[in-house]
């Protein structure tokens, strides 16, 4: 199976989704478009992935900022995690600058609606 990399715009995070390891990364600012056709193809990639993931798979979500369409890819993409979570182990790292209280209540809510070991990462702002 391949791995799933798209490299970062200004509007849109990079992907980088290692079938090989298990590694996978959410980073910078999901602000597309069309945050369904954005997110479509790493959604059927993650349906792959779920036939035959690694014994550890692993998360990071490290945005700046997301917009509402793209908070309801994110609950997609983590609810596919959920399903490899029920065979092999699954962490996602919600990473947020400290005095980001928004992303840190998204990470928040995410934990609350999703049945996967969410860990919130304090990221110290670079000053």
């Amino acid at each position: 199976m391949d791995n799933y990399t798209l490299i970062p715009t200004p509007k849109t995070p990079r992907l980088y989704f290692n079938a090989q390891n298990g590694e996978f990364e959410i980073s910078g600012r999901s602000i597309p478009e069309n945050s369904i056709e954005f997110y479509k193809p790493l959604l059927e990639w993650l349906d792959e992935y779920e036939r035959n993931p690694r014994s550890e798979t692993k998360l990071h979500v490290n945005l700046e900022y997301f917009n509402t369409s793209s908070s309801k890819c994110l609950v997609e993409i983590l609810r596919k995690l959920e399903k490899v979570n029920e065979k092999q182990s699954v962490k996602v790292f919600w990473h947020y600058e400290e005095e980001d209280e928004d992303m840190m209540e998204s990470g928040e809510d995410f934990k609350k609606i999703l049945k996967l070991p969410i860990e919130l990462v304090v990221v110290k702002g670079g000053g």
